[in-house]
């Protein structure tokens, strides 16, 4: 680029003009020559070009916004990658993508075959984990830290950046594992502490000797002359706690034998650059607590508080228009999609008047009204009100709502203890993130067979956030636990009866349904309990039938009407139930057809089909010339990429055009398959 920009340093008044310098960095590499003037103005380049990209293209953008001037801090003052810098979920690292040789590529993030929407190690090698959930990146940086302290592999220095967990921290205090944990805060609470004490403070907790000396700091507190040692120790720990921590603010870290840096002000590179390199060579666990501003450069996200900066903590497309908000855009639908405790906004219009309503409100509405009529009925989301729909709950009814933080694990914990006293759980986790509770899910609701319910939102494909989003695994990690209903809406009305019949029911229940528009079924003035493990014949037909399995059902009645034009009436059931599954009724679809076809939006291992095909190999052991021949249809034993749902349904051949031309192909007395 030739031509000449403003740049917009820390520097108040400073408006004249100075050479472009980001286009000049191809690699973090090329971050080394440059003076802290420089960087500074690398960052402020970086911010106007991720509000130009993001506001036309759409995607994360307050907390990308909030980490340009570490970016630039961080790689300047390591080699990456032989260096690691783990960024913890992802949204917060568009500035290390474009730092990192993919800045002319940012046009393309969360596009299908463009930029990954969160850090992949299949994209870049400065990228050393995927990351796509929270609190993560601490574990990992102990882990890699640990393998070069051991001689595997390179050694080089670790940072992570990233919120808090407990566990992680634990282990690299034990552990004194030399790594440098980047806490950044874009709340609004936290001031920078600045001036000489504070860069005392800083000082006084690296030098190794008054560390050590500090080691009895509470000990000697009892020592005191003049009868204060006594009177301290009457007092009680309370007390000595409290002077240990005026003497040592971030005493919660230290604790755990991590030195504590902080408050650093994130947006003054001079600033983050002396602080990280002090933590590099201190050769121990320190935590650098940093100060940034979500949605920084951009007056709308930085200006209105914690509201506005939760709005913008994603732009949709066309949104912004020379560095200010779209004239025309409508204001942001704020509907989480990702793990992020802040509100994101779905990157697509909102739906059109008279259009079908959203199965996450549909769930809402229903939660309530629920929640409503039985006192006992309460819901818990983790962190995730928004996207789950329970923000309707807690308006409504505050008192009958928890969010436990994105702690899922514990959310599953809380809802466990509520059922042994005679609650009615209601767990609200997306199907990627109820993941994250694995063991709480077997040993603490089901081998106990409490009466919790999993409503499990994103289940299927859920599009741009890609692989670390996708719901494509709960109808198989459900499906091996004992005593455990699982079970699947085929539209908005089923999703009603199906949360009454999962609330009813004395037991663990697992309810899966997609992100979007539901299918526009009228929706019932009361729910009623449906029979658990029966399906639901709703086409009769010959030869073939389609057994659909939630939104496997649209894509059997797509296939259907397809097929009826070849010539083909098909059969098209909905089989509600994943376990128990209606056996009945997969037994004379077998019986009375040559091809029974199972469709779901799940993994083939050990999903809906491969239910059914047990089931049928066991009922027709003696006499397996009786039977049907099957045909599985879902996800494929991969990980599928981000892009539009329609685009991936299309490329794994979950689409109803796929499956009629896969079951034309199978028939011998077909017609010629689609072209």
């Amino acid at each position: 680029m030739s031509e000449q920009l403003p740049t917009q340093g820390n520097e108040e008044g400073k408006d004249r003009i100075e050479e472009p310098l980001l286009p000049g960095v191809d690699a973090p590499q090329d971050l080394h020559a440059l003076d802290d003037e420089q960087l500074q103005q690398v960052a402020q380049e970086m911010r106007t070009y991720i509000i130009d990209t993001i506001g036309e293209i759409g995607g994360h953008f307050g907390a990308n916004l909030g980490t340009c001037e570490l970016a630039v801090a961080l790689h300047s003052l390591l080699d990456s990658p032989r260096d690691k810098i783990l960024w913890d979920v992802g949204h917060q690292a568009y500035p290390h993508k474009i730092l990192t040789g993919r800045r002319e590529k940012l046009p393309t993030i969360r596009q299908y075959d463009g930029l990954a929407p969160f850090c992949s190690v299949f994209e870049s090698e400065h990228d050393i984990m995927g990351a796509g959930h929270a609190s993560t990146s601490i574990g990992y940086a102990v882990g890699l830290k640990e393998a070069m302290r051991k001689g595997i592999g390179t050694d080089g220095k670790v940072a992570a950046v990233g919120g808090v967990a407990y566990e992680a921290l634990h282990a690299a205090g034990g552990m004194q594992t030399p790594v440098v944990i980047v806490l950044n805060d874009n709340g609004m609470s936290i001031s920078p502490n600045v001036g000489a004490l504070s860069r005392y403070f800083n000082r006084i907790r690296l030098n190794p000797r008054l560390w050590h000396a500090r080691e009895g700091v509470e000990d000697r507190l009892t020592k005191l002359p003049l009868g204060m040692g006594k009177r301290i120790e009457r007092l009680g720990p309370e007390i000595k706690a409290a002077i240990k921590a005026y003497w040592a603010p971030g005493l919660f870290f230290e604790e755990l034998d991590l030195a504590y840096m902080g408050v650093i002000d994130g947006h003054d590179v001079h600033a983050l650059r002396e602080a990280l390199t002090e933590a590099f060579e201190a050769d121990r666990p320190v935590v650098v607590h940093i100060h940034t501003v979500k949605g920084k450069g951009f007056a709308p996200a930085e200006e209105g508080g914690l509201e506005s900066m939760e709005e913008w903590h994603a732009a949709k497309p066309k949104s912004i228009v020379e560095g200010q908000p779209a004239a025309s855009a409508p204001k942001p639908v704020p509907v989480t999609e990702t793990d992020s405790p802040e509100g994101i906004e779905v990157l697509e219009k909102p739906p059109a008047a008279g259009s079908p309503p959203q199965y996450t409100k549909v769930f809402a509405d229903a939660i309530v009204a629920e929640a409503q009529a039985d006192k006992r009925v309460i819901g818990i989301t983790a962190a995730m009100a928004g996207g789950t729909g329970l923000q309707k709950l807690l308006d409504e009814l505050p008192e009958q709502y928890y969010d436990v933080g994105i702690a899922e694990q514990n959310a599953v914990l809380l809802a466990s203890g509520l059922a042994i006293q005679g609650a009615k759980p209601v767990c609200a986790i997306y199907s990627t993130f109820l993941q994250r509770a694995y063991d709480q899910i077997v040993h603490d609701v089901c081998l106990q067979n409490l009466d919790v319910t999993f409503a499990m939102d994103r289940a299927g494909l859920v599009g741009d956030d890609g692989p670390t989003h996708h719901g494509a695994f709960d109808v198989s990690y459900f499906r091996p636990i004992p005593n455990v209903v699982v079970m699947a809406p085929r539209d908005e009305a089923m999703l009603v009866h199906m949360l009454h019949t999962a609330i009813a029911h004395d037991g663990p229940a697992a309810l899966r349904y997609p992100r979007g528009a539901a299918e526009g079924a009228k929706l019932p003035a009361k729910p009623k309990s449906i029979p658990i493990g029966v399906g639901e014949v709703l086409a009769e037909g010959e030869k073939v039938a389609l057994l659909g399995y939630g939104y496997g059902v649209t894509v059997a009645r797509e296939a259907a009407e397809i097929l009826g034009k070849h010539g083909q009436q098909a059969t098209v059931a909905d089989a509600r139930f994943a376990k128990p599954i209606d056996g009945e009724l997969a037994e004379r679809l077998a019986r009375e057809h040559e091809l029974l076809v199972t469709i779901e939006e799940n993994v083939l291992p050990g999903g809906f089909g491969s239910a059914v095909l047990e089931h049928l190999e066991d009922a027709f052991a003696e006499a397996p010339g009786e039977r049907a021949r099957i045909l599985r249809v879902g996800l494929p034993d991969s990980y599928v990429t981000h892009g539009k749902p329609a685009l991936l349904r299309a490329e794994v051949g979950l689409t109803g055009e796929s499956v009629a031309d896969r079951v034309l192909s199978s028939m011998p007395s077909a017609q010629p398959a689609l072209t």
